[in-house]
């Protein structure tokens, strides 16, 4: 006797009758990504690259392949860098302001706007993925209809003619600087940092033949430089270990001590390691001093790259036992405003009543430090800030506490082939973001470093 076959089983969504669930508009996870990037720094003062590098990432970066992830950095970059103006566009489409229980709304809508004003990604395209990732958020979701009228109504108006010096940037910070260093400067600075900045290399010998190999510049500083864009690691050299990532005004510090060879120095606060691979490449015998553990590894790791050695310490700067060294470098931990052109989420992470308190830990790095050099030693103290009293203040009170056991050791306007302006009348570095212009904007500027060079008695 035959038996009919059983009927196919239909599948848990067919047999309750509900409809399949629509695929996602390509191109939605990268932005649902960047909008989270830029969430986490203005909501919960993440660092960007912290996020970018998490072993847990909560983000979803490490989800997507290459190529999205490089557009949700470039977006969340963009996004961050312009967020005064962008900000500003739509704050001025809600009468009421921003909806209190909206979630990341304001993230939505700066980060589609960035992409249809500044990144040359078509309009309709920022808008119905800003639409379909509002919709797609639990608290968002009730407003799509806003996210789509106001958008529409920035994309319909284009992208302002002129931007306000400071614009985009948060208001006391602008303040600051236009107390510290003049109005003049303080818009330099502000319109240095609207462009993304070039990548900086730290070579071992022939910086004008890998400038040339590389299709960069050679500066007068002795860095080599390309316009930003590419993989680092798929660069001539980099798997040689011929050169290092290193910001031109970052590369200045280690240069100040000028001969090193069969000289002790001692690094403090060392990681990431391109001022210790620069004290190392100099014939010194290098101590890095590093609280972090993990990011001593990289150090190390990064030196086995270029062929370089030091000895790993992990200690906090300001209470580690070292003998006496020839040559102590102090990069301390600071506000980091100097490095707003490469790190734009530091603008928005930062507070004002910071720059006091790592003000304070600086001054005990200082005295930990001066403790280090052997008599007649020098110290080298250097902050990526713009701030005085991250730099200029707190020398001039270690040389008054220090009665004269610490002296100034002057730089010298000759010491800094090209950036002679950014050597102070008090013999202190100090550079901005405003200086090396060049007519390709992409290859303009500087991090904002601050390096003053002691003799310690």
């Amino acid at each position: 006797m035959s038996r009919e076959p059983a009927p196919r089983r239909a599948g848990p969504r067919r047999a309750l009758g509900m409809p399949q669930k629509a695929p996602e508009p390509p191109g939605l996870a990268a932005r649902r990504v960047a909008v989270r990037l830029v969430e986490g720094v203005l909501s919960r003062a993440r660092p960007l690259d912290a996020a970018l590098e998490a072993e847990h990432d909560p983000s979803g970066f490490r989800s997507l392949d290459e190529r999205d992830r490089a557009l949700a950095r470039a977006i969340a970059g963009v996004t961050l860098r312009r967020f005064g103006t962008l900000r500003g566009l739509i704050a001025a489409r809600l009468d009421k302001g921003l909806p209190k229980k909206g979630g990341p709304l304001e993230a939505i809508m700066a980060t589609a706007a960035a992409q249809a004003l500044f990144m040359q990604i078509p309009a309709h395209t920022a808008v119905d993925l800003a639409v379909a990732g509002a919709r797609a958020d639990p608290d968002a979701r009730h407003f799509s209809g806003l996210v789509n009228a106001v958008l529409r109504g920035i994309v319909s108006a284009g992208a302002p003619e002129t931007v306000e010096d400071g614009q985009d940037l948060p208001p006391w910070l602008y303040a600051r600087w236009t107390r510290a260093h003049g109005p003049a400067r303080a818009a330099a600075i502000a319109r240095a940092l609207a462009t993304e900045a070039p990548l900086d290399f730290t070579v071992k010998s022939d910086a004008s033949g890998w400038a040339e190999r590389l299709g960069g510049l050679a500066l007068p500083t002795g860095s080599v430089r390309l316009a930003p864009g590419g993989r680092v690691a798929d660069l001539a050299g980099y798997g040689d270990g011929a050169w290092w990532v290193q910001d031109a005004a970052a590369a200045i510090p280690a240069r100040l001590f000028g001969d090193l060879r069969d000289k002790r120095a001692i690094d403090l606060c060392a990681a990431p390691g391109g001022k210790t691979a620069q004290l190392a490449l100099a014939g010194a015998e290098v101590v890095a001093v590093d609280k972090s553990a993990e990011r001593l590894r990289r150090l190390t790791d990064n030196l086995s790259r270029l062929g370089l050695s030091a000895t790993a310490r992990v200690g906090d700067a300001s209470a580690i036992s070292l003998e006496p060294a020839d040559a102590v470098l102090l990069d301390a931990p600071c506000s980091a405003t100097g490095t707003i052109r490469r790190h734009p989420d530091v603008a928005w992470m930062k507070r004002e009543s910071d720059i006091g308190t790592l003000a304070k830990l600086q001054t005990g790095l200082l005295d930990a430090a001066v403790r280090l050099v052997a008599p007649g030693g020098r110290l080298v103290y250097c902050t990526c800030s713009l701030e005085p009293e991250e730099g200029e203040r707190q020398i001039e009170a270690l040389v008054a506490r220090a009665q004269g056991r610490v002296t100034v050791d002057p730089v010298a306007p000759d010491e800094l082939p090209g950036l002679a302006d950014a050597v102070t009348a008090d013999g202190f570095v100090r550079t901005l973001p405003s200086h090396l212009p060049a007519d390709d904007v992409r290859l303009a500027g500087l991090d904002g470093f601050f390096a003053a060079r002691l003799r310690v008695d």
